[in-house]
């Protein structure tokens, strides 16, 4: 077998090999949805991508033959290091042929890469990003990913747990849910939802996109605040929650993005979106300019799928039924505007009350993710 080498992206010729790789190991599944180049032409740039703002990364290629056969990225976030007071080298942009030794090369120069700046521990898949598409895939092979969540080969887990890698925190979770289900639990719900209105002086209420800034600032300091308690919490950054959500204002309907508040104070959060997916799995990344133009028009049609990427309720909220008022409200929206199914991700097993709601009113968990850690 010819020689492997693990070897840094220096060029644009290599950036672009490293950036397109993925379409060399998806290219026969019809599950995967591609990545957007323009987006990770920016999030990789360290002169435009934000992640650059906070941290340091390079990215790396394996080659055999002359033949690209799996990339990496390893990165060091300063300003979450400084936060959690750990030294950790995140990893990214993981992705192989179905080869161990490839795999091994390279999670290999991404600890060579940690050794030299003396970080202590390895953690991913993540793309520069803690939101979008990471983690492995652990089950749930029977549709496309919703919008944020991502995909990967039956192979990745074995190859990744025999490195050694274990689990960094609790599993997260997708669950669907068929908006022509059982009409029985439809009405419990509403049931639910007006007692908590007669004994609470809750309101729910759309999100104002004239005052967006306003808006992103209580988004902000609901992330941190109400997700405080997870064991793998890495507290947001004002300019990666503002930079984060930026895209979502030209795609939103503000009627679905929910804000709860009790005499004027914000206190829970449940944003609903097209799932994009739907449309971005037809237009293969945006890597050819008819692609533009194939996506200008599948936009134009609603998604059959709402997606609800979080549900923040302030801690010292929790059991007062606010959750329960915008889940109703949320699922009377999105069946009178005719979508067919809610798919509510990445919930973590380690905060059981969101998998707990979802689950009681009738979603089934569809797709397992996991995020792995070992000592560098």
């Amino acid at each position: 077998m010819s020689a492997l080498r693990v070897l840094p992206v220096q060029n644009w010729r290599q950036r672009r090999i490293f950036l397109t790789f993925p379409w060399r190991i998806y290219k026969d599944d019809p599950l995967w949805v591609p990545p957007l180049l323009p987006d990770w032409k920016i999030r990789t740039d360290p002169a435009r991508g934000v992640f650059f703002q906070r941290g340091e990364a390079d990215f790396f290629i394996a080659w055999r033959d002359g033949q690209p056969v799996g990339t990496i990225c390893a990165a060091e976030d300063h300003a979450a290091n400084l936060e959690t007071g750990r030294r950790e080298c995140i990893f990214g942009f993981f992705n192989f042929i179905e080869e161990y030794a490839v795999m091994e090369a390279l999670l290999d120069q991404a600890r060579a890469w940690a050794k030299e700046r003396r970080l202590e521990t390895l953690a991913g898949p993540f793309n520069l990003d803690y939101e979008d598409s990471y983690g492995i895939l652990v089950e749930g092979r029977d549709r496309p990913p919703a919008l944020m969540c991502g995909h990967t080969p039956p192979y990745y887990l074995p190859f990744i747990e025999r490195y050694g890698f274990e689990p960094a925190r609790g599993d997260n979770l997708a669950f669907a849910l068929e908006l022509d289900a059982d009409q029985t639990v439809f009405g419990e719900l509403d049931g639910m939802a007006e007692r908590v209105r007669r004994r609470r002086n809750f309101v729910i209420r759309p999100a104002n996109l004239a005052r967006w800034k306003e808006e992103l600032e209580r988004i902000y300091n609901l992330l941190n605040l109400a997700l405080a308690h997870l064991p793998d919490h890495r507290p947001w950054q004002r300019e990666v929650v503002f930079d984060s959500l930026a895209p979502f204002r030209k795609i939103a309907d503000p009627e679905l993005v929910l804000f709860a508040e009790e005499d004027g104070k914000t206190v829970g959060w449940f944003p609903g979106l097209p799932n994009l997916n739907e449309h971005f799995i037809q237009v293969n990344g945006l890597r050819r300019p008819w692609d533009y133009l194939k996506l200008r028009r599948l936009m134009r049609r609603q998604t059959a799928c709402l997606t609800v990427k979080s549900v923040l309720v302030l801690p010292e909220y929790w059991g007062s039924g606010v959750a329960i008022l915008l889940f109703n409200e949320m699922l009377q929206r999105a069946r009178a505007r005719r979508y067919r199914w809610m798919d509510f991700s990445l919930t973590s097993a380690d905060n059981p009350r969101t998998p707990a709601l979802a689950a009681r009113f009738g979603a089934k968990l569809y797709k397992r993710y996991r995020v792995f850690r070992r000592p560098v």
